[in-house]
């Protein structure tokens, strides 16, 4: 027997199928997205899940603020207004083409960004400008800068419909003493953080990384997600981590609900991005009773279209 769910949480795969059914009304396909997810019927009129919840988020909720901090050049803004702009990662350009990139005014190592990225692609690391071939690449930047935006093939996700690709050139973030970029990302209802998932290992070895959900005061929870491999085991609190507390709820005010987040390395607090449809409201967890968890922090607020 053909196992749909599997084909359709491959990446790839729903990208492909989102862009042939564009056409398709947005609840009607979040509808079908969910259930071909989950195997269960989605409940946008009394919603209890937080998966459930995200989706209504998308439908329901659209604050022009969202598509600004959605944009990976433009949240930056947003951060200096908060008066945070010190745990931002240095910037040394944003590109409308590729003709703009002089690289000779970059840093010997950096890295390349799609201001649109989702789920950490997107990224070119460039460790030693001198020996990489930049022209390479080019397909690559122009494919970029070349995918329309809209929600029809973003998981129907409203805070991006529209915004415009370009490209953003960092400073190349180092692992720490530990040779990991430790990971926090905090889940803010509210403008109150209620947990955060911290990921270990997993920026530079992929294949050896793993989760676990923290409470607020960063207690392991017994919740896991069932794309990741656990963390078992209690993870060290950092020394600054109501530091990141207080800068997550100062960054989540301004919204119903946000994941904020931060890389800490070596103690340095830096600013990672907004993300306001976590895994596009398609999270399975485990135990299947942390999505109602969840969802009881998620109050939804008055539409907003």
């Amino acid at each position: 027997m053909i196992d749909y769910r599997k084909i359709f949480n491959s990446r790839e795969v729903r990208q492909k199928l989102l862009n042939i059914l564009n056409f398709v009304p947005d609840k009607v396909m979040l509808k079908v997205q969910y259930y071909l997810t989950f195997g269960r019927k989605l409940n946008l009129k009394m919603p209890e899940r937080y998966t459930e919840k995200v989706q209504w988020y998308k439908l329901y909720y659209h604050d022009p603020l969202m598509k600004k901090c959605s944009d990976k050049y433009d949240v930056r803004q947003y951060v200096t207004e908060k008066g945070l702009d010190n745990i931002l990662n240095e910037c040394y350009g944003v590109y409308d083409s590729i003709e703009e990139i002089n690289l000779d005014e970059l840093p010997d190592k950096f890295v390349l960004k799609d201001t649109m990225g989702s789920g950490g692609t997107s990224i070119i690391f460039v460790h030693d400008k001198a020996t990489f071939d930049f022209e390479s690449i080019k397909g690559t930047l122009e494919k970029w800068l070349d995918t329309p935006v809209n929600r029809k093939s973003y998981g129907r996700e409203w805070g991006y419909d529209g915004i415009k690709h370009r490209i953003i050139a960092e400073k190349m973030l180092l692992p720490d003493s530990t040779s990991d970029l430790p990971d926090y990302k905090f889940f803010c209802f509210n403008g109150k953080v209620f947990c955060s998932y911290f990921m270990k290992n997993y920026s530079q070895h992929p294949e050896e990384g793993v989760l676990g959900f923290c409470d607020r005061d960063f207690k392991l929870l017994p919740a896991y997600r069932k794309d990741f491999k656990p963390l078992l085991e209690q993870p060290e609190k950092p020394e600054n981590y109501e530091l990141m507390l207080e800068y997550a709820e100062k960054l989540a005010q301004d919204f119903p609900h946000v994941r904020v987040d931060f890389y800490n390395i070596n103690g340095q607090i830096i600013f990672g991005e907004l993300t306001f449809y976590n895994a596009s409201g398609y999270t399975e967890f485990n135990p299947d009773s942390f999505d109602f968890t969840m969802g009881k922090e998620f109050v939804l607020p008055e539409r907003k279209l």
